[in-house]
């Protein structure tokens, strides 16, 4: 692609706001210079236009914020969003397990892959942390669909020796299948590689331990996993792994607690492990609506702080009830203050953007619309909605972020750009390649 301009209401942060004064980047009358997929140059129009004469420039109506960034969500769990009357443990037996059976044909995973691609360009998501199955077909099917959008992504196979029949791998299999997919996938193109034993419970000893030698062989990588969502999760881990601290001591004890764990949820972790995980540079991906659909708990964002604990925001499709990430700012802002802790509408877009960048480790090409960068960005209507459009009339930017959190949804996505160019538009309007 040519040198092209976006001109428009640029946010993005280029930190974390309640680590450090001075995040919000903001150009009311912005642009942005995109060439082969790549930010050149980003800021004040009248400061940045002159230096790039005959350039083509689109007017962007709306407010251009950094693509989303999904830290966790399962992809083979799209169909099973909505199951009704179930906390964890069951959920998944009643409603997960089954569906995730039909993940061995890859047929099926394909169909669903590109379908799930297409509900997250429809939300504005253009990276992710992805759960597939046990199968291997299902990581294949997921990054081919990946690759060929051009997507910046990351999935794993699911480590799970201790899963149900027809569900099941084992410490041998997982290994040579993990490491036939690292070698078929990892780094190439946009997409990353992560070692995914599903939870402490569904895993031997033995495939835990395969997991960390997995970790320490492929330096890399990411780790993915669940960790301290639900009390009763918990307890059964405790009574099972009678000689570690905590949960995440379990993890530990393996070897799976590096710079490059990603650990969905935490809703229920003590100190100990918030200080640990936090020496070691590992972070939790924050999943606010599902823990609320399934019961689970508040997340402490407050204790998160206190220990300068990195974290990120995740749909967790199929529990959670929406792929949209502003929707689940929103829930993490009600989360927060059930806890007495009021998270600001900005920090909410860093953690969505390039809060969950960091905790995958890609801040370095997306997250930021930081010169350098890859141009994923997203196009939003702060005027969605009759509701919104009231709301936000003459109101700040604060608020008008704010009001999208609490209102809004994928309606609020008017366009997705991957890589400068134009991958899904609210109004149908085709764009060139």
């Amino acid at each position: 692609m040519m040198l092209k301009g976006y001109r428009g209401d640029i946010l993005s942060l280029f930190h974390d706001p309640a680590q450090a004064p001075g995040a919000i980047c903001h150009d009311a009358d912005g642009l942005l210079v995109v060439e082969q997929g790549r930010i050149v140059a980003r800021g004040a129009f009248c400061d940045v236009s002159p230096r790039f004469p005959g350039l083509e420039i689109e007017a962007l109506p709306g407010l251009i914020v950094p693509g989303f960034i999904d830290a966790h969500v399962h992809y083979p769990q799209l169909d099973r969003i909505a199951s009704h009357g179930e906390q964890l443990l069951d959920w998944l037996e009643r409603h997960i397990f089954p569906a995730e059976q039909a993940f061995a044909d890859a047929a099926h995973a394909g169909a669903v892959a590109e379908a799930f691609l297409d509900e997250l360009m429809r939300h504005g998501t253009t990276s992710a942390l992805v759960f597939g199955t046990v199968h291997a077909a299902s990581v294949d099917a997921f990054f081919a669909a990946a690759e060929a959008r051009g997507l910046r992504m990351a999935c794993g196979k699911v480590l799970m020796d201790l899963g149900p029949e027809g569900l099941r791998d084992t410490p041998e299999s997982g290994v040579a299948q993990t490491e036939a997919l690292i070698r078929a996938w990892h780094g190439r193109g946009r997409l990353t590689y992560a070692v995914t034993p599903r939870f402490a419970l569904t895993s031997s000893d033995a495939q835990l331990a395969s997991a960390g030698r997995l970790l320490a062989d492929h330096p890399g990588v990411l780790l993915h996993t669940h960790l301290a969502e639900n009390t009763r999760e918990i307890a059964e881990v405790a009574a099972r792994f009678v000689q570690a601290a905590d949960y995440l001591d379990v993890y530990d004890r393996f070897g799976l607690v590096t710079g490059r764990s990603v650990f969905a949820h935490g809703v229920h972790l003590p100190d100990r492990s918030c200080a640990r995980l936090a020496d070691a540079g590992g972070g939790v991906a924050v999943c606010p609506s599902s823990n609320l659909f399934l019961g689970s708990g508040m997340f402490d964002f407050a204790q998160a702080e206190r220990h300068g604990l990195r974290i990120g925001l995740g749909s967790d499709i199929g529990a959670g009830t929406s792929l949209s990430l502003l929707h689940n700012a929103g829930v993490a802002y009600q989360a927060g203050l059930f806890k007495g802790y009021r998270l600001d509408p900005f920090r909410a877009l860093w953690l969505a953007t390039g809060g969950s960048a960091r905790l995958l480790h890609i801040d370095a090409h997306v997250g930021m619309l930081a010169e350098g960068q890859e141009a994923d960005f997203v196009l939003l209507d702060d005027k969605a909605t009759p509701l919104l459009a009231r709301r936000t009339a003459g109101a700040t930017l604060a608020e008008r972020l704010f009001a999208m959190q609490v209102l809004g949804d994928d309606r609020c996505i008017r366009r997705t750009y991957v890589l400068g160019q134009c991958a899904w538009d609210r109004d149908g309007v085709k764009h060139g390649t």
